[in-house]
């Protein structure tokens, strides 16, 4: 991650076929078809292929700064969550590629959560994050005996920087490393810091020539393997040009240092803006399900769909003859041969919702909410109903949902009280939204973060239907009194733009349900399905 406040501070056989394949095939430009997705759940799409190999992304949407955890033949990943609460959603996998939720590890408001890193140390689970809100920047951990929870509450620990690496030295001290190339001892329980931090390592020097946002090296994490400790991180900046974000790695066979560069730095790197991914960076180095072919695991923007967030990818690497790693030389924007070894588990989840299961933490989120999360909804009879709060999409909490598909259409019945405003938007941040709702007198149209008023149509009341469809960037919305008889709003949108380079804060354009003034408003029957 990239923020201001930066100043606070093998299958080789396998291998060879799909690089043929590759070589035989036009290079993959912003403007050419990309390989075919694979359909999952209600045509979101989906990496594995069905045939023995795997398409990126691994996590499609708003997955970002993914910290991978190895316990036997389970994998677990966790990714930052930002204003979004409950946070911290940990995926479990058995192959790497096909990932199901767990649950959230994170069930208030704490700040914006930023890249953590969740580690297994002696029968106890821990996520180290940063959390900054208002002029405050700390450093956070949640603990659990099982990872799926419960979690503890989130403990303060009053140290700075960001992006937490934890580390074990030979004599079983703890330690984090953090952003900068600063360390910091840790108590033995992990839930304190017991000495000032410092700094042990200066990152690797890119050619200065080279396009990218700025220097911000970020995101260690500490692997040891045979007689080194090896460092990967991320240089260059998380956004910005599309050749900004890489992965690089150092190794020291002392956590103190010195830390000797790779002569493969950098091991990942968009090259051009004509490839796939942008902005490629922010790695967990992790063994696959075989025990022999080794993974990154990191984030990426997708070539002309910035809004969609960072994505989470996963490409092979090896281990070089001198104990360093390489990338393999695979096109991450194709085809790659599954893990070996692996089995999968049910990917994903619906994103329809008839309300009957709470889906809180799962797949629903609140933006930055004021209080408790558990006194902002209910559900009753088959409907989600939320506490009407603010005014607008600028001081409520939206309730929200990450998409991974390029083009998708979303229903839902909505009942408001009388003093309440109903809506279903696309929601980037309280600076930058789109959508529709009704008042008791008024209709709201919100493009670009602003709300204009128009008189309601005769024939909507307290009971509507509202229907969007993002085709690709250009939005279309719909109205109807009861779900059959339809009429397609004067406006459509375009939001290519509803993302962190035009309004910062790391996140992603995310369907919405809106609740604003006072009361209470019911969501019913919320149909999703992807498109073309």
């Amino acid at each position: 991650m990239t923020h201001p406040l930066r100043t606070f501070s093998s299958a080789l056989p396998a291998a060879a076929i799909l690089l043929l394949a590759a070589a035989m095939t036009p290079t993959l430009l912003a403007s050419a078809a990309a390989p075919g997705f694979a359909r999952g759940i209600e045509g979101q799409r989906k990496a594995d292929l069905g045939d023995g190999t795997f398409l990126n992304p691994v996590l499609a949407g708003d997955h970002p700064d993914p910290s991978v955890l190895k316990l036997g033949r389970d994998y677990y990943v966790v990714h930052s969550s930002f204003e979004s609460v409950p946070g911290l959603l940990i995926w479990h996998s058995r192959d790497l590629v096909n990932w199901e939720p767990i649950g959230p590890a994170l069930n208030r408001h704490v700040g914006s959560v930023w890249a953590p890193d969740l580690v297994h140390h002696n029968g106890r689970f821990y996520i180290y994050f940063p959390a900054l809100g208002g002029n405050r920047l700390t450093n956070m951990v949640v603990w659990a005996d099982d990872i799926r929870g419960p979690w503890s509450d989130p403990v303060d620990l009053n140290v700075g920087n960001i992006d937490p690496g934890h580390a074990v030295g030979p004599d079983g001290k703890r330690y984090l490393f953090f952003s900068a190339g600063f360390m910091a001892p840790l108590a033995d329980d992990g839930l304190s810091v017991a000495g000032p931090a410092r700094k042990i390592y200066d990152g690797w020097q890119y050619p200065e020539h080279w396009e990218v946002e700025t220097f911000a090296q970020e995101g260690p994490k500490i692997l040891r393997h045979g007689e080194y400790y090896y460092m990967v991180l991320a240089e260059g900046g998380t956004a910005g040009p599309a050749t900004s974000h890489m992965v690089i790695m150092a190794r020291s066979k002392s956590l103190d240092g010195p830390w000797e560069n790779s002569p493969y730095n950098p091991v990942v790197r968009t090259q051009t803006a004509a490839e796939k991914w942008w902005s490629r960076g922010h790695a967990t180095l992790v063994e696959g399900p075989d025990g022999k072919q080794w993974y990154l695991v990191y984030h990426a923007y997708e070539n002309g769909y910035y809004n969609l967030g960072r994505q989470t990818l996963l490409e092979p690497v090896e281990w070089t003859a001198d104990g360093w790693v390489k990338a393999s030389g695979y096109d991450v924007a194709r085809p790659m041969p599954l893990p070996a070894g692996g089995a999968a588990v049910p990917h994903g989840l619906a994103l329809s919702d008839d309300f009957r299961a709470n889906k809180i933490g799962a797949q629903w989120t609140f933006f930055h909410p004021v209080g408790p999360v558990s006194d902002l909804y209910r559900y009753e009879d088959g409907a989600l109903v939320l506490k009407a709060s603010g005014t607008s999409p600028k001081d409520a909490s939206p309730l929200q949902f990450i998409v991974g598909d390029q083009a998708y259409e979303l229903e839902v019945e909505i009942e408001r009280d009388e003093a309440a405003t109903g809506g279903l938007m696309l929601f980037y941040s309280e600076r930058l939204f789109g959508g529709f709702g009704f008042s008791a007198t008024k209709m709201f149209e919100c493009s670009k973060g602003e709300v204009t008023a128009f008189d309601k149509p005769a024939a909507i009341g307290r009971r509507f239907f509202l229907r969007l469809r993002n085709n690709h960037h250009v939005v279309t919305v719909w109205h109807s009194p009861d779900g059959e008889h339809w009429t397609k709003h004067w406006m459509q949108f375009e939001v290519s733009g509803y993302n962190h380079n035009v309004a910062g804060g790391f996140l992603s354009l995310r369907p919405a349900l809106l609740a604003t003034g006072s009361g209470e408003v019911r969501f019913r029957n919320l149909k999703y399905r992807a498109l073309p």
